[in-house]
């Protein structure tokens, strides 16, 4: 089985999963660090996470 690569939405660089990628799986990129999520699995596409915030108890 070949190693599924996807371009990471921030930079470009190459992102290369080891295992088969997960819809919703977060990763991040080698090149510049960002967090990734796979938003879908047929054209394997990155997006940016989403950034949780503190509820600081609210």
């Amino acid at each position: 089985m070949s190693q599924a690569t996807a371009e990471c939405p921030e930079c470009g660089g190459s992102i290369t999963f080891k295992s088969a990628p997960v819809l919703h799986e977060l990763v991040r990129c080698p090149d510049c660090g960002g967090e990734l999520e796979v938003v879908d699995l047929a054209n394997l596409t990155l997006a940016l996470a989403p950034t949780e915030e503190e509820d600081w108890g609210e």
